[in-house]
């Protein structure tokens, strides 16, 4: 089923203009938004920075007002807590009453909030799903009508996604709870089989669920591999696309998988005097957030890993190079999209070194730790507490797997445990508590072989990729589901 174009309504025009400060809306926004209001779910695929959020806040604000009810609320579920407080103060200096719930607050401000929440402020309220936990949440919860439910990185509903959040497997009971409220699921990136799962485990059937989906066909993005081999060959490459940027005017982004490599190449771009930034997950929070702040602001290069990128709505960024092999066809379209936002040319080059695919095989493997190893983390956090806090994480790495540092099975094990709400504390110092048995997921040794697998075949498809002869962004489409470049029409593909 197609939608026909319909007009957007009046007033969600009136406050993108007032208090957004825009013109106009994008393309598809405006079918997005529309959608919307009359009632009508939709799961939207676009890329970071084209627009998602406007999709669910111009909805939020206009039903607000034309529910003329003060215990109206719109809420939004992310699992993004660095994000919402930037997001929040976004929409608040533009006069929007939002606000946030999550762990990053004191009690008193937690429970400041939940008294202002249950009185009926704010119109836009962002929480983590792990929220729905908490009784005192749900309790103030209950004296508002939600009209409008936004779960954002939808994606993280599935466990085939690339960031799977078990608590998002609880959205259809959430629904629920809510009185089963209009709702827009939205993310940067999606394959068929993860589109149904988000439609699934929303509790809706696909003949409910109208699909947006913004495809990479942008006939600025030149979508390029270089095959290469060694360093030296990886160096000219990246000088190439810097001296490319320059003569362009904008700025570039130069992913890279591992902190040693993008420090490595760094200190031989600093030899040659060639300026740029430097950012990556090791940094502090202050010095991450001005590094971002400088690259905003100013024409410029950035070497990162792919904790760059969050945030970042720049038009003018030319290139977008992989000097080293991306984890997924997910993390590679997803990154790519930042690229010619302003409609000028811009290239997206993949450096394809097969010895690179070693460090992703290696990345899959700690991510992905089987039965027996998750059942000695839980051993040694249900015996061995007393050691675990007097030694910490270096005690418990040598318990498992001896001196091998390079082995990190135990943070994803423990960062698994944390999201099934098994443990709770800090790594450093250790604080850790075991409140609860292993999970049965994580004992499944049928489903952590097929996660395994569908890691595997995530990182097979972006070697197809390098390889194929034929059209790059056909192959992208083909592998989200989308018709090809030149069938698709309107961004909006019907009904799931």
């Amino acid at each position: 089923m197609m939608m026909s174009p319909e007009p957007t309504d009046d007033l969600a025009t009136q406050i993108l203009k007032e208090q957004f400060g825009l013109c106009e809306f994008r393309r598809p926004q405006d079918r997005i938004i529309q959608h919307v209001l009359n009632g009508e779910h939709a799961l939207v695929i676009m890329p970071t920075g084209m627009g998602k959020s406007l999709c669910y806040q111009i909805p939020a604000l206009v039903k607000r007002q034309q529910a003329n009810n003060t215990q109206a609320l719109s809420l939004v579920i992310s699992p993004l807590i660095a994000l919402m407080k930037d997001q929040v103060d976004g929409l608040r200096r533009k006069g929007i009453d939002a606000s946030f719930i999550n762990s990053s607050l004191g009690r008193r401000e937690r429970e400041e909030r939940y008294d202002k929440l249950g009185k009926g402020e704010y119109d836009l309220l962002y929480v983590t799903p792990e929220r729905f936990r908490k009784a005192e949440f749900l309790e103030a919860l209950s004296h508002r009508e939600i009209i409008l439910l936004a779960v954002d990185e939808a994606h993280c509903i599935s466990e085939w996604g690339h960031d799977f959040r078990p608590d998002y497997t609880r959205l259809e009971e959430f629904r629920r709870l809510l009185n089963h409220p209009t709702t827009i699921a939205l993310t940067a990136t999606a394959t068929p089989e993860v589109q149904s799962d988000i439609v699934r485990q929303l509790g809706l059937t696909p003949d409910e669920v109208t699909l947006y989906h913004e495809g990479i066909d942008r006939p600025n993005l030149r979508l390029e591999v270089r095959d290469i081999w060694g360093d030296d060959e990886k160096l000219s490459e990246i000088v190439q696309t810097i001296d490319f940027v320059q003569s362009e005017g904008g700025s570039g982004i130069i992913y890279f998988t591992l902190i040693k490599s993008l420090e490595s190449f760094s200190e031989q771009l600093r030899e040659r005097k060639i300026g740029h930034f430097v950012y990556h997950g090791d940094l502090d929070r202050k010095e991450r957030r001005r590094l971002q702040n400088a690259f905003m602001e100013n024409d410029s290069i950035v070497l990162a890993t792919n904790a760059f990128g969050m945030g970042i709505d720049k038009e003018d960024i030319r290139a977008v190079v992989h000097a080293e092999v991306p984890g997924s066809m997910e993390s590679y379209y997803q990154e790519i999209g930042r690229a010619g936002r302003d409609g000028r040319p811009a290239v997206c080059t993949l450096l394809y070194d097969e010895r690179d695919l070693n460090t992703q095989m290696e990345f899959i493997r700690w991510s992905n730790p089987d039965r027996e190893f998750y059942e000695r983390v839980d051993h040694l956090l249900e015996h061995e507490s007393e050691r675990l806090a007097a030694y910490g994480l270096d005690w418990f790495r040598e318990k498992l797997h001896a001196k091998n540092k390079r082995d990190h099975r135990l943070d994803t094990a423990l960062s698994m445990l944390e999201r099934y709400h098994t443990i709770e504390g800090q790594i450093e110092p250790w604080t850790i508590q075991r409140l609860a048995p292993l999970p049965d997921p994580l004992k499944d040794e049928e489903r952590l072989a097929e996660k395994l697998k569908n890691d595997q075949q995530k990182l097979y498809a972006l070697v197809q990729y390098a390889k194929t002869e034929q059209d790059r962004k056909a192959f992208i489409h083909e592998y989200f589901g989308l018709p090809a470049p030149d069938e698709t029409t309107p961004s909006e593909h019907g009904s799931l």
